[in-house]
């Protein structure tokens, strides 16, 4: 696999991924991969775009530019599914939800739950740490608009795909927002997972019991922690905690 300027392992085409998805046997490997994917031209056009052009307020700052891998150890038993990065969060500190005033609320939700070690992200070296829970996205690039298309998100899958996979003992899926729902079906289709019809629909606090490859596996829908929804309300640390100490109980039970 040829390798960028940089290192990472370069991969251009959906059929590039499916094939580096799969043949990624430890998550280390896997977010190498993911780190160095061009298979969505728009994305990689406006990711870099981002990154070269900055915010004002990070001027000096060095971004990332590049897809945002996941976060969070190997023997986690939930699972935390978002939308993307943002274009001025994941994709300029190059780790995910961090740098944006999502991040500000799910890491301090999973501090308040006993799942991180502080209650901030703000850079990849700022000593955060994850027990017991994986954190990732939906699609690994920064989308224009906030809104990736379905073919990205359909491209960008087998690395989700490959990721739960690799979490042997995952139990729980806290899927933040109806993107992420939506995306993370066909996922569980290919991993063989029997899906009950009609399929249910995307709503806060949503339970959905399924017979995962490893056991048991339930997903939990929750609103996601964009500002639009915690700006208004839609969204608060309550409903937030809620989920999460459910996604707790839960992935304790087995």
């Amino acid at each position: 696999m040829a390798r960028d300027a940089d290192g990472f392992p370069v991969t251009r085409s959906p059929a590039g991924v499916v094939r580096a998805a799969a043949g990624s046997r430890e998550l280390t490997v896997l977010d190498e991969r993911v780190s160095g994917c061009r298979a969505c031209p728009r994305l990689v056009t406006w990711r870099e775009e981002v990154a070269r052009v900055k915010r004002a307020s990070f001027r000096s700052e060095e971004y990332w530019g590049r897809p945002v891998p996941g976060l969070g150890p190997v023997d986690a038993r939930i699972g935390v599914v978002g939308l993307a990065p943002a274009a001025h969060g994941g994709n300029r500190t190059g780790r995910v939800f961090t740098g944006d005033r999502s991040g500000d609320w799910i890491f301090a939700a999973l501090w308040r739950a006993g799942l991180a070690n502080q209650p901030t992200s703000v850079a990849k070296d700022d000593g955060l740490e994850l027990t017991d829970v994986r954190v990732c996205a939906a699609v690994r690039c920064a989308p224009p608009a906030n809104a990736p298309t379905p073919e990205e998100r359909d491209t960008c899958s087998p690395w989700l795909a490959r990721e739960l996979a690799l979490l042997p003992r995952l139990r729980v899926i806290v899927v933040l927002g109806g993107f992420g729902w939506t995306a993370l079906w066909p996922v569980l289709v290919g991993a063989g997972v029997p899906l009950p019809r009609p399929r249910p629909a995307f709503g806060h606090g949503v339970e959905v019991s399924l017979a995962g490859p490893n056991g048991p596996l339930t997903l939990l829908g929750s609103y996601h922690v964009s500002q639009q929804n915690t700006f208004t309300g839609r969204l608060t640390e309550p409903m937030l905690d809620a989920v999460l100490a459910r996604a707790k109980e839960l992935a304790a039970a087995d």
